[in-house]
């Protein structure tokens, strides 16, 4: 088995925890309930499972080269792609108005999923693009609506997103590529932007950057920054590519991991100046750009439960095959397969109750973003949008946190083996680092988590999905069976130790910031696994409900096996990182800077 996708587990999640029949109710998403979900998946599969899973270690292998300003992709990578897109995946989720599907995230984000779970690299290049088509279809103008985005959503064209530079990472306020006005309206840019997932590659016929940059005499820091539109060929009136702008590829970096996907190194006006156009107004372009991060770090989000479920399907089937040592409780006399040590079974138990907890709770989020941009109902609307972004940081920081673990496993199932990289199981592991630190590292979101989410309403949204949670809590112990009683001990203990947590963000985050923000990736990870915990104790009551009415016994029963698993040997580390936010907070910053 290579891989198969999860598609009964991203259904029950959309139909059981995310409301996909409500979403349906929403007049833009018309008839596309359960039936519909499970028709796009099953076509999704189909193309990812018999194109797009051959050519995931072909690429790692061969990854994309450099030579003379091209950039060559992994052979295979350019027929797929256009197989991708033919099949109309790049459109899924964009509006019909520019020739999408105008799909709900909830089902286009399992798409994603599998996408990211067949190859990683390839995956990239349609998650930049739609990112660049969010931008756009909130901030651009009608005219570059009209010139890029029919285009874009087809995947005829790609796009990037152009932020760091090489003396500015995160900390945008240092960019310094800039923006000179002509009389004609347009600019000419020139800077160098590093770290461009696919900055240039040949799978399409043309690339369009938004490139953050500052015009002439803007103010300093990020207040002054703005957002262009430099496409890498011109586009005429009539649609069709002009003269090559002035932006060229000058290397692409040799990584640890995601090698097929070219990272590319950009120049800008060397000859010149590169033209590009003014996406909304000037010294805005960080507000524009935070629309294409957010979509992004949801998605990379996304990619964590792909990486590893991707892990946990190849760990299962070696430590099936894999016969070592004879079994402790003398069930077989031979040696047996290693999925008979219980070792070995709390290892795959691990990283499928994560995987499930985290596709669980990113489902959950996609359905909030849905209700939050198209239900009718304004404060519908805005309660949704407040849930949504605060999962945003969870989704992006756990579960990409969560992937390192599980691919960690992956790699330790397979033992000597997973050190080899003919197994394939050191791929995941090493593709799987760049999700903690690109579209902002953990840090940067447990600091979002902590200043926009939490702090900014004094905890009232935080406190409001604490009471949702009570709420479960007693749905289990109404149940009364013992594996919910059980779990609902456990969630009550994490949302008490939660909620201590937010108390204490919320008194010491401008009076004693350093204790505060010196637990933030804690936070994050406390409220994460709390969040991922509490839809692995919903898919429980259901599960139980199901298998009271004798519906599919086997996947019911095993979630929830999975969720008792979670609860016990997951949520419970909820308490005990409360302690070290609460009360180690001092111990972070006590050693004297010159004693490190």
């Amino acid at each position: 088995m290579s891989y198969i996708a999860p598609i009964k587990d991203m259904v029950f999640n959309m139909e059981h925890l995310a409301g996909l029949e409500q979403v349906a109710q929403i007049p833009a998403f018309e008839d596309m309930g359960v039936e519909t979900a499970q028709a796009v998946l099953e076509e999704c599969a189909k193309l990812n499972e018999s194109v797009l899973v051959p050519l995931n270690w072909e690429g790692d292998k061969n990854p994309s080269s450099f030579k003379d300003g091209h950039v060559t992709t992994t052979p295979g990578f350019k027929e797929a792609y256009q197989q991708y897109c033919e099949g109309g995946w790049q459109s899924l989720q964009h509006p019909a108005d520019f020739g999408g599907q105008g799909l709900p995230k909830t089902i286009g984000a399992a798409c994603g999923e599998m996408l990211n779970s067949a190859n990683m690299s390839f995956a990239l290049c349609p998650m930049l693009t739609d990112g660049a088509i969010e931008a756009l279809l909130t901030a651009g103008s009608d005219e570059l609506k009209a010139t890029y985005l029919e285009k874009l959503i087809s995947g005829e064209w790609t796009g990037t997103m152009n932020l760091t530079e090489p003396q500015a990472g995160s900390d945008l306020a240092a960019v310094r590529t800039r923006a000179e006005p002509l009389p004609d309206g347009t600019y000419k840019v020139f800077g160098t932007k590093i770290f461009i997932t696919y900055g240039e590659h040949d799978m399409a016929e043309n690339i369009i950057h938004l490139v953050l940059a500052r015009v002439q005499g803007a103010p300093e820091g990020v207040k002054g920054i703005s957002l262009f539109v430099v496409p890498k060929f011109m586009v005429n009136k009539d649609g069709s590519l002009g003269a090559r702008n002035d932006v060229h590829c000058v290397s692409i970096e040799h990584k640890m991991g995601i090698k097929a996907s070219p990272t590319a190194v950009l120049q800008y006006g060397d000859h010149g100046g590169a033209i590009g156009f003014l996406v909304g107004e000037e010294n805005r372009g960080l507000e524009y750009m935070f629309i294409m991060m957010n979509a992004a770090r949801y998605a990379v989000g996304v990619q964590g439960i792909s990486i590893a479920e991707r892990a946990y399907q190849k760990a299962v089937t070696f430590s099936r095959d894999r016969v070592q040592s004879r079994p402790v409780d003398g069930s077989m006399k031979t040696s047996a397969p290693i999925i008979h040590h219980p070792d070995v079974r709390r290892m795959l138990m691990t990283m499928r109750a994560y995987t499930e907890g985290c596709r669980a709770m990113a489902t959950v989020a996609a359905a909030a973003y849905d209700a939050s941009h198209h239900h009718p109902d304004a404060d519908t609307r805005k309660e949704n949008l407040a849930f949504y972004e605060f999962l945003v940081p969870l989704v992006k920081g756990f579960s990409t946190e969560m992937s390192l673990e599980v691919t960690s496993l992956g790699v330790q199932v397979h033992g000597g083996m997973g050190f080899i990289e003919e197994t394939g199981a050191a791929q995941y592991y090493r593709d799987a680092k760049i999700l903690t630190i690109y579209e902002g590292t953990t840090a940067i979101q447990a600091n979002d988590l902590i200043g926009r989410k939490t702090g900014r309403d004094g905890g009232q949204t935080a406190k409001g999905i604490a009471a949702q949670i009570a709420n479960t809590e007693a749905d289990l112990i109404k149940s009364g069976s013992a594996h919910a009683k059980a779990v609902a001990a456990r969630l009550k203990a994490a949302r008490e130790a939660f909620l201590s947590v937010v108390d204490f963000v919320v008194s010491g985050a401008k009076a004693s910031p350093n204790a505060v923000f010196s637990g933030s990736v804690p936070y994050l990870m406390l409220t994460g696994n709390l969040v991922a915990g509490w839809q692995m104790a919903r898919a429980l009551l259901v599960a139980e409900a199901e298998l009271a009415k004798g519906n599919d016994a086997v996947f019911m029963q095993s979630k929830i096996t999975t969720a008792r698993f979670y609860a016990d040997h997951i949520l419970v580390k909820v308490p005990s990182l409360r302690d070290s936010i609460v009360d180690g907070a001092d111990s972070v910053t006590e050693m004297a800077l010159d004693a490190f």
